[in-house]
């Protein structure tokens, strides 16, 4: 029997995109009710132990509190920096304690924060972000069935996990950083409040994985594309104001842009791109975070490393297969 992991951001979906765009708030209190709710899976499907990010708002406390389950929980022994720094501290010691899923509450850029502690683990994310491409949307409920069933070992990962390739970022030629979903290049040095909502100043874009119907960024290479994250290719744009090529797409929520596109690359694993020029700003899954500074040069990979993602559909679709919630089912008489 193996413990799960929950990291469960109390600061996904309050970013600036809610002033600046017309994205919906999530807040702390919904993000409790699902909590309780993956508990209540969990404990069915036979979870003993539960290990989960301490946070100021009290998330997982506050679920525990208003339910009754024997599953046993305990908060990871972390300094609470009340950043992202929490979430990549709690998926590391998610990885020490060799959980079988790390359930993730949040959007991409949660998601990634939690890779950044570990790639180890296999991530069960659930969407409670802004432009969640990442993260599934998925009943709390059916996801903790889903987990149980990989801390029972009833289940390998290979029964429930799609392997699924993620951007690497390169400075100085160097690995400093990832992206789960895309990377938008832009020009100056400005961090500000870190989302990125006007396309006015981006000159480049990589994505792991682009679909038309996707919000953000991704969507830009959604309409010249499908890409899934399982694929081994990325893609590569640049970006051109005079370009004859024009994108529209909805890059945040209520916000659609048209984008000039001069040049399409298809992106092989472990094949480098130039990022551009310094100075610019790398922003990763929707926000900036990686300065890159005059003198210094950067460059984009599509990972030949794969993350393990838990896919809840396909693992019930295998627990249905197998009669695992369906005791006695091969002696059903069907007519």
């Amino acid at each position: 029997m193996k413990p799960v992991s929950i990291i469960a951001n109390p600061a996904s979906g309050k970013d600036i995109r809610r002033l600046v765009a017309h994205g919906s708030v999530f807040d702390n209190q919904e993000k409790v009710r699902i909590v309780r709710r993956l508990l209540l899976g969990m404990e069915r499907s036979g979870v003993e132990e539960v290990l989960y990010m301490p946070d100021a708002f009290g998330i997982v406390e506050r679920a525990i509190d208003g339910i009754s389950t024997s599953i046993k929980a305990k908060p990871f022994s972390i300094y609470m920096h009340n950043t992202q720094e929490d979430t990549v501290n709690a998926a590391r010691l998610a990885a020490e304690a060799g959980s079988a899923c790390t359930i993730v509450l949040g959007g991409d850029g949660t998601c990634r924060a939690a890779c950044l502690g570990s790639l180890d683990v296999p991530l069960l994310p659930l969407s409670t972000g802004t432009n969640n491409v990442f993260p599934q949307m998925q009943e709390a409920t059916v996801a903790g069935l889903a987990a149980g069933l990989l801390a029972t070992e009833r289940l390998s990962p290979a029964d429930c996990c799609l392997d699924e390739h993620y951007l690497e970022i390169f400075i100085d030629g160097v690995l400093k950083d990832l992206a789960l979903v895309d990377i938008a290049v832009s020009s100056g040095l400005y961090v500000g409040s870190r989302a990125v909502w006007d396309a006015d100043s981006i000159s480049r874009f990589f994505f792991a994985r682009c679909r038309p119907q996707n919000i953000g960024f991704t969507s830009v290479g959604g309409q010249l594309a499908t890409i899934e994250p399982w694929e081994g290719r990325g893609l590569c744009l640049h970006v051109g104001k005079d370009a004859t090529c024009r994108v529209t797409a909805s890059i945040a929520p209520g916000l659609v842009a048209d984008i000039g596109i001069e040049k399409a690359r298809n992106m092989a694993p472990g094949i480098l791109f130039s990022a551009g020029q310094a100075p610019c700003m790398l922003a990763v899954d929707g926000e900036r975070e990686v300065p890159v500074h005059k003198g210094s040069t950067a460059a984009v990979a599509l990972s030949e490393r794969r993350i393990r993602v838990v896919d809840v559909p396909r693992t019930m679709r295998t627990a249905q297969q197998m009669h695992l919630f369906a005791e006695g089912a091969k002696h059903l008489d069907w007519y």
